[in-house]
């Protein structure tokens, strides 16, 4: 059966991955990014009955208005994935810029708390859909110089976690753990030791039938992408 996926920061890593598996796979994608030339390359290389948009998630204005267009135009997602976030440059933490925290945590914990403002209501309403809320082994985990990224990703465990007690039967909330995968924002934290983890092409390959199988009884339960 065709699926509705909503996915936040399709631009680039594994939201572009995802929205191309999804859509190989013949399901719809919903989908988001900060840059507005990616998200037109998005719209030209996939057929128009995807959606893609230009938003910024850390804005509530702009997620308000992006849920109100998706919402008038199509059915409830089947699956909303809160893939969109950043990682900070290392550091030990007294040495972050406030503004770098602070992007960092409007984009990572607010961004999905934007999402789920405006999308899950009608869903719960319906009893309908599972949230996927992409952590980390970072979120169940510490390491120095990446405290912001390590505080963010363990937020979204108990932020998670508790919308899950918060749902009705039927649906579903669930911290995912993509894994360790190169990405761009991997290289940021490893450098040049990235390139020794699980490239994007096969991660995706195992992550999209992965998540079209989480059902209801998934709820709560901290996951990760068998890789």
């Amino acid at each position: 059966m065709t699926k509705l996926i909503l996915i936040t920061g399709i631009s680039q890593g594994l939201g572009y991955a995802m929205t191309e598996g999804f859509i190989q796979e013949g399901h719809t994608v919903i989908g988001c990014a900060r840059s507005s030339d990616a998200i037109e390359k998005l719209r030209q290389k996939f057929s128009a009955r995807n959606d893609f948009t230009c938003v910024d998630v850390a804005n509530e204005l702009q997620v308000e208005k992006w849920a109100k267009h998706v919402l008038n135009k199509y059915q409830l997602p089947d699956i909303v994935i809160n893939n969109a976030a950043i990682v900070n440059y290392p550091a030990p933490l007294w040495e972050i810029p406030s503004e770098e925290f602070s992007k960092l945590i409007d984009i990572n914990i607010k961004g999905v708390m934007n999402i789920i403002r405006h999308f899950v209501p009608p869903m719960v309403k319906k009893k309908h859909g599972i949230i996927i809320n992409f952590s980390s082994g970072w979120g169940r985990s510490t390491s120095p110089q990446v405290a912001p990224y390590c505080a963010s990703k363990w937020a979204i465990e108990g932020l998670t976690r508790s919308l899950a007690q918060e749902l009705p039967t039927g649906m579903a909330a669930i911290p995912l753990n993509p894994g360790i995968i190169h990405t761009d924002m991997l290289s940021i934290s490893f450098g040049e030791e990235a390139a020794n983890y699980t490239p994007v092409s096969d991660w995706v390959l195992k992550a999209v039938p992965f998540i079209l199988k989480l059902k209801a009884k998934d709820n709560g339960v901290p996951l990760t992408v068998p890789i």
